[in-house]
């Protein structure tokens, strides 16, 4: 099973590297972006529930991740 989230967590963070890098709209790179936070936040569930599933680490470090995601889409779409 970690293998198929890390696998799924990777494919995502590619495709947000390969659209940051050859965006040239800047709603498409913030959606990039995105996807690679997502995938991020994949990884720090997968391996805080795969290592330590006692603790929350991991999911408290998502929430963290995502509120700076909402937060960058809002500055950024306020341009």
């Amino acid at each position: 099973m970690l293998e198929h989230v890390l696998v799924l967590s990777a494919y995502l963070f590619s495709i947000g590297i390969y659209g940051l890098v050859t965006s040239r709209n800047m709603v498409r790179a913030l959606m990039c972006l995105e996807l690679l936070l997502n995938a991020v936040n994949i990884n720090f569930i997968t391996f805080s529930d795969f290592f330590d599933n006692r603790q929350l680490k991991g999911n408290i470090f998502s929430i963290f991740v995502i509120a700076i995601a909402a937060a960058e889409a809002a500055i950024g779409l306020a341009n």
